[in-house]
């Protein structure tokens, strides 16, 4: 039983880019679906597809290369299970001077720094990525 879905999520879409694996499987749960198709929209990865029945669903990624060098190749976990962090609307910075990304679980759903930015909203920061 993994007890921190979405810091499993990243890391293994970190690792299966490091060794050059063309897709990863994850166990489906809502969220991180939610957070897969953000990083397709954002550029970060190819496809994002569900498959399997009832009790056994998983999610699919397609990870993108750049020149054979993958697209992900370091994420931070920032709001964890033991520790929570919300940042507001004006405490949203760039990630690596725009070149990363900031997720976060806000109440318009899941959405890049970005996106929550130009909402006006604020919200759990679940993770970096460059």
């Amino acid at each position: 039983m993994v007890t921190d879905p979405i810091a499993d999520f990243i890391v293994q879409l970190k690792n299966a880019g490091a060794v050059g694996k063309a897709s990863v499987g994850i166990p489906y749960s809502n969220v991180t679906f939610a957070v897969a198709q953000l990083l397709k929209r954002e550029g970060y990865v190819d496809e994002v597809s569900k498959r399997g029945k009832r009790g056994k669903k998983t999610i699919e990624v397609a990870l993108r290369y750049d020149d054979d060098e993958p697209r992900i190749t370091n994420v931070r976990r920032v709001s964890k299970p033991s520790r929570r962090v919300y940042w507001g609307v004006r405490d949203i910075r760039p990630v690596r001077q725009g070149h990363g990304l900031v997720v976060l679980s806000t109440p318009k759903g899941v959405a890049s720094g970005a996106d929550a930015r130009k909402s006006g909203v604020g919200g759990e920061v679940l993770f970096e990525l460059w």
